[in-house]
């Protein structure tokens, strides 16, 4: 989708669009929530690896403070502090590998059903 956007891909400019709208409005109203927020942490496949995407959900959080450093948040480095010098939020990319934590909570499951059955 994020080719297809960069290539003048309207539609496809349009679900990024409406994904990382809702995105920002999910971690705008637990700051309102909570009266603020510490960190912001984006993970997964799209958290790890899509640049555009964190600049896109965090740019309308500004007035939280929040500033971002554009050269770290490019860095191919996989795990990273993204907020800028003076930012009252923490930004990280934290690396995850999704397929273990499928692994590990298929186990629980597994092993739980076997305990109810028993």
């Amino acid at each position: 989708i994020m080719n297809a956007a960069a290539n003048g891909n309207t539609r496809a400019q349009y679900a990024i669009d409406i994904f990382t709208y809702r995105i920002t409005k999910y971690i705008g109203a637990y700051a309102a929530a909570m009266g603020g927020v510490d960190a912001i942490v984006f993970t997964g496949g799209i958290g790890e690896n899509a640049v555009t995407i964190r600049e896109q959900v965090l740019e309308p959080l500004k007035f939280l403070g929040l500033k971002i450093d554009k050269k770290s948040n490019e860095s191919k480095e996989k795990e990273k502090i993204i907020s800028g010098y003076g930012s009252k939020v923490k930004v990280l990319v934290v690396p995850t590998n999704e397929e273990l934590m499928i692994a590990r909570k298929t186990k629980w499951v597994v092993e739980e059903s076997n305990n109810i059955y028993r």
